[in-house]
């Protein structure tokens, strides 16, 4: 017996009401989960997913049905929300609610994830749907991890770099000046140059920090900003924007593949799509096509063309796909394609700022150096007559 069979002849208990909006009922030895749209739950990391989903596929393989798999899955879990839901969950199909609808009512799972649930249950293949999950968010976690590796460890770097040469700036260089006055020699040549930098440091550091510092918030919390910024630096600087434009278009061709090979028709799998690239550009692009191509009858591959703004080989593929009744192999193929475009852009984009932080560090040691030490290099030997005097 599959899994979806066996979910679909579980003993249909008397449908319990849906939770209504903000109420927050506690069952014991549950985690209380409220609907309430003033509360939407925080929805689930890719990392505790993959774990779930990987284990749910197995024991479906095994024969298990879906409600039982979850209660073996949830029993000891060390994470009590994650815990929690899926006791929710097996409750909502013991009471004769649909896997996907016990999933969505948790709230904590998306609408892709929903999605490709449901059309794993429908096709009778929800082990395949789990398991193409884990796959797919294995894949999103690496790449996510790649690029944190590839832009944190330099920011942290020139940051450190920079308070050095603060602190060199206002605490160091002017007690290398009180050295020289009590001495009374007046700093000449780079001497005089490396003061007049200290200065301007002492006089301007908290307010540039204070902008930087602004600047960071800002771009943090105003999406619209971000994307502004991104898509200039993508129209000046050509690996940027093939590595972002492979990772999005792997993204969501990916998730329609997953969706339209598992039985979600093109409109809406193209719509359910669009909220893997949510916050781009591509979501709405994607929203409009799917419309063009529902609504209007318009091919698939012309809708792409007009209303977003993928690659032309992403339409080219597409229009092949139409033609010869392969869509669901050209979709494949493209995502294969734009994970390997993606990983070879993520190498040379690692490199390429390893590169540039090591010259920004050079910069950095070097200007610690002259602007604390190269003054009482050059101002030694007066010091020293000085002294003498």
């Amino acid at each position: 017996m599959t899994s979806a069979s066996a979910t679909a002849k579980t003993p249909a208990a008397p449908a319990k009401p849906a939770a209504k909006p903000g109420s927050g009922k506690k069952k014991k030895g549950s985690i209380e989960i409220n609907f309430g749209r003033g509360n939407q739950p925080k929805q689930f990391t890719k990392k505790e997913l993959i774990g779930v989903f990987r284990g749910l596929s197995s024991m479906l393989r095994a024969q298990i049905n879906t409600a039982d798999a979850i209660k073996y899955y949830s029993q000891g879990l060390p994470n009590k929300i994650m815990a929690g839901a899926l006791e929710q969950i097996r409750e909502d199909i013991g009471s004769g609610v649909s896997v996907h609808e016990a999933f969505r009512r948790t709230g904590r799972f998306s609408e892709m994830v929903v999605g490709l649930i449901q059309a794993g249950a429908d096709a009778g293949q929800l082990h395949e749907a789990f398991s193409s999950l884990a796959a797919r968010f294995t894949s999103e976690l690496y790449f996510t991890k790649a690029i944190r590796k590839a832009t944190m460890m330099p920011a942290i770097v020139i940051t450190i770099l920079s308070g050095a040469f603060i602190v060199s700036q206002v605490k160091i260089v002017p007690q290398v000046e009180d050295m020289l006055k009590s001495v009374r020699q007046e700093p000449d040549g780079l001497t005089a140059i490396s003061f007049g930098v200290a200065h301007t440091t002492q006089a301007i550091w908290p307010v540039v920090v204070g902008i930087i510092i602004a600047i960071i918030i800002v771009i943090w919390r105003s999406s619209k900003l971000r994307n502004t910024i991104l898509g200039l630096a993508m129209s000046k600087w050509r690996l940027l924007r093939v590595l972002i434009m492979s990772l999005r278009q792997m993204t969501f061709l990916s998730t329609i593949r997953l969706l339209h090979a598992n039985g979600i028709n093109l409109a809406k799998a193209i719509r359910v799509s669009a909220n893997s690239v949510r916050g781009t550009p591509f979501y709405h692009e994607l929203r409009d096509a799917a419309d063009k191509y529902e609504n209007s009858g318009v091919p698939l591959s012309t809708a792409f063309s007009k209303y977003t703004s993928v690659d032309t080989q992403v339409v080219h593929m597409l229009s092949i796909g139409e033609k010869s009744a392969s869509l669901d192999n050209q979709l494949e193929m493209l995502s294969q394609m734009y994970e390997e475009d993606a990983e070879n852009a993520m190498g040379t984009f690692t490199a390429t700022v390893n590169f540039i932080v090591l010259i920004v560090a050079v910069g950095l040691i070097a200007a610690v150096f002259i602007g604390t030490f190269l003054p009482i290099f050059l101002m030694g030997p007066k010091m020293m007559q000085g002294g003498i005097g």
